[in-house]
């Protein structure tokens, strides 16, 4: 009975990420100039937000697996 409640908590919350997400991207679609080292990108905030969250959320995890990992091999 707590792991449902704890469930329902977990896919409510989620929800309310994913609606605010869709209304930062929702509000945010004029373009925007992009500059990476040499190269100049032009394309829409909101794919610009997406892209930044993505890339965090790549580096995150990787950061995260390599240093669980790292505690793995330590035990051993």
């Amino acid at each position: 009975m707590k792991m449902e409640k704890k469930n329902k908590i977990k896919l409510i919350a989620l929800i309310v990420v994913v609606v605010l997400a869709v209304i930062i991207f929702l509000q945010n679609t004029e373009t925007v100039e992009t500059q990476i080292l040499l190269l100049k990108f032009q394309m829409s905030r909101a794919l610009l937000l997406i892209l930044t969250f993505l890339l965090g959320l790549l580096s995150g995890v990787l950061l995260t697996t390599n240093f669980l990992r790292g505690k793995k091999t330590a035990k051993t």
